[in-house]
């Protein structure tokens, strides 16, 4: 499919340059320990005789983790390198709230906007273009809050003005006719719907022999890479997942939403191949994970720590990192939950830096930070 040459210098003023970050929020507060499970450690298969993955059923990683047999579709990705786990990550946030947590983890602490919006306003080269910054959804995330400029959209076809085609051309005559902010933002702007008009009329092949599903995530992920191909300088883009609440009957309620996420991952890692996730990181974060032992209704109760996977992006990947602190019970952290042993912030910060950070403390304020070593 022939792309227009300038098609990003047009919208951004970057030229070819490529490198987005697509932070995918697990809302409901996943489970690390199914996603994935510490397969060695007695103590976990003691505090889940019902509901543990068992060792001949999982993907395995390392000899101590595997993966839920569910996510068997990212291990071409671990084997490739492309992929990390980091295990017993989380916030500060004590609450076990949903609310509470999501927000502070969003906002990257007790900060005004989002973590996101932040390295979005500071980073080096700062652009402000109509599609640098995406949501794939009804409603712009706490995350990107504060960005220079930031779409919420449930699909390309909602990126519309609504306007018969020479009210558009008119529109493009008084903004070429002016100088200033305004009237630059304006040209962009336009330039962005027509070249989304474009990609609406344009039959997307996903390469490679890739296959996205039919469900909200999945498209999600298929229309971020075709604006990564397109190259309309696209910098960041947040997909979530929602429904990993799991109370009551944990397999009914996980097993679906790792499907979905393990085959939208699948899908966009082969879709863009070796030379394009070089230069994109995917992030999956969730808000808390879940407490050790499982309940008397098959499930299991909010609790601290959980899992959070990197993708591409020049990962050293292959490897699980993060210090397993053991699930004996003088470790476990309150009613009895997985401690938090690295916080998110730290995972996040590598991956800012790699995408042009520089300075992380406008990002996370007040934060003392000890990144850790994604990329060896």
């Amino acid at each position: 499919m022939a792309q227009p040459k300038t098609t990003q210098t047009f919208l951004t003023g970057k030229g070819d340059a490529q490198g987005a970050l697509v932070v995918v929020f697990l809302r409901g507060g996943a489970d690390g320990l199914s996603l994935v499970p510490p397969l060695a450690d007695d103590g976990y298969h003691r505090a889940r005789p019902r509901i543990a993955v068992k060792p001949a059923d999982a993907v395995k990683l390392d000899g101590f983790y595997g993966l839920h047999p569910l996510l068997k579709d990212l291990e071409p990705a671990w084997k490739d390198g492309a992929l990390a786990v980091i295990h017993a990550v989380g916030s500060e946030d004590a609450t076990r709230s949903h609310f509470e947590a999501q927000d502070l983890m969003e906002h990257g602490g007790l900060a005004a906007g989002g973590w996101l919006g932040r390295f979005l306003r500071h980073r080096k080269g700062a652009t402000a273009g109509p599609l640098s910054a995406i949501a794939l959804g009804r409603a712009l995330p706490e995350c990107l809050r504060g960005a220079p400029a930031a779409t919420a959209m449930t699909s390309l076809k909602d990126f519309s003005i609504g306007a018969p085609p020479n009210f558009l051309t008119q529109l493009g005559r008084l903004y070429a006719a002016n100088t200033g902010t305004l009237a630059a933002a304006g040209r962009d702007t336009l330039a962005a719907l027509r070249r989304i008009e474009e990609l609406r009329a344009e039959d997307y092949k996903p390469a490679h022999g890739a296959e996205y599903a039919g469900d909200y995530f999945s498209q999600g992920l298929r229309q971020v890479a075709q604006l990564i191909k397109a190259r309309v300088g696209l910098e960041a883009a947040s997909v979530d997942v929602n429904g990993w609440d799991s109370h009551l009957s944990q397999g009914a309620v996980m097993d679906p939403e790792m499907i979905k996420l393990s085959k939208g991952l699948s899908a966009f890692y082969r879709d863009l191949g070796p030379r394009l996730m070089a230069t994109t990181t995917v992030v999956v974060m969730t808000e808390f994970g879940r407490r050790v032992e499982e309940n008397s209704a098959f499930g299991t109760d909010h609790g601290r720590a959980s899992a959070m996977f990197v993708l591409g992006g020049g990962v050293k990947g292959g490897r699980t990192l993060g210090k397993w602190p053991g699930l004996t019970r003088e470790v476990l952290e309150g009613p009895g939950d997985l401690p938090v042993t690295t916080n998110y912030r730290d995972v996040l910060a590598p991956i800012l830096n790699r995408h042009g950070a520089g300075d992380l403390a406008p990002v996370f304020p007040d934060f003392k930070l000890a990144p850790l070593d994604l990329y060896g």
